[in-house]
């Protein structure tokens, strides 16, 4: 149901998406999340490894991730669709700009630091750190933002999770953010419209 709604509260205390119910039990935080379903239904080694030189290598990424590629990847949906479609104006390009370079920033810290020469960011399998950072970067591409251009490495890596995951499911997973500009197309309740064009617009 809404995430604003009591139910809802009562799955994750933010309010937010993703939360996950398992019987009685609940978590939010999609990083999170995702290691109680790894450590629950036993996946294959490689998602979250029990080496604990490799598995601290996934934990590294996924520390690092949300204050690098978290922070300025799902702006660029923000700022060339979500923010204008609720306000009904476009946001000037200065600000887009300027996300683009933190995410500049942060890819070639992802290269350089997370990739380097290998295949996935633990190795040569693909970990959780893979999927995370993958679903981040597909945001800017669903807006027109294409990341991976101009970065043969990255476009390398792109592909190997695209392959690992397999192709069908991997855009099945993306369908909703790679045509996300089809939102802009919809109604918006005024009233929310309303209630929310002053929030986004700070």
């Amino acid at each position: 149901g809404p995430s604003n709604s009591e139910g809802a509260g009562k799955v994750s205390l933010l309010k937010k998406v993703p939360a996950l119910k398992d019987g009685d039990f609940t978590l939010a935080e999609c990083t999170a999340i995702l290691l109680y379903l790894s450590r629950k239904y036993n996946t294959p080694d490689h998602w979250y490894p029990s080496d604990i030189q490799k598995r601290a290598q996934v934990d590294e990424y996924l520390s690092w991730h949300h204050a690098n590629i978290r922070a300025n990847a799902p702006k660029t949906m923000w700022i060339k669709v979500l923010i204008p479609l609720f306000t009904g104006q476009p946001l000037p390009s200065e600000k887009l700009q300027e996300v683009m370079e933190g995410l500049s920033t942060s890819l070639k810290q992802f290269e350089e630091r997370f990739l380097k020469d290998k295949a996935f960011i633990v190795g040569s399998e693909i970990s959780l750190a893979d999927l995370v950072a993958i679903v981040e970067l597909m945001q800017p591409v669903g807006v027109g933002c294409d990341v991976f251009e101009d970065r043969p490495r990255l476009m390398e890596w792109r592909r190997r999770v695209e392959d690992a995951v397999g192709k069908e499911l991997f855009f099945q997973a993306h369908e909703m953010i790679l045509n996300i500009k089809e939102l802009s197309n919809i109604q918006i309740d005024p009233q929310l419209k309303e209630h929310l064009a002053p929030v986004l617009m700070k």
